[in-house]
């Protein structure tokens, strides 16, 4: 489920954290899903569980897991997370946008570019 890459120059909760991340907003954990146990996982990746904890606690602070208290992690409904993604995106996109016009690059280019990347 979760592969690590020790060549990345990213800690490896924040690896963890990212590839939750992904397996949450595509549906493969869905709501109401358990998370792998600390102590599970840990093992698993033959990494230590403080590291695994670390990740858990930024997933339950960004609202993609919460914590029962003796039953485990499990995953939050995704609307909410992905309507937030979604606009955090819109954000980065005008400014993006912003810098294109700076740049003298037309709409009808950036249309085109879309589509192109959108089809590949």
């Amino acid at each position: 489920m979760i592969l690590l890459d020790y060549k990345d120059r990213r800690p490896i909760y924040e690896q963890i954290v990212e590839k939750f991340k992904h397996l949450i907003l595509s549906g493969v954990l869905n709501e109401g899903d358990n998370m792998p146990s600390v102590r599970s996982l840990a093992v698993s990746l033959s990494i230590n569980p403080g590291t695994i904890q670390r990740a858990y606690a930024k997933l339950e602070q960004e609202g993609f897991i919460y914590t029962v208290s003796g039953k485990g992690s499990f995953v939050t409904g995704t609307d909410s997370i992905l309507k937030e993604q979604q606009n955090e995106w819109f954000e980065k996109f005008k400014e993006l946008l912003a810098e294109g016009f700076l740049l003298e690059i037309e709409p009808e280019q950036m249309c085109a570019y879309i589509k192109k990347e959108a089809n590949q």
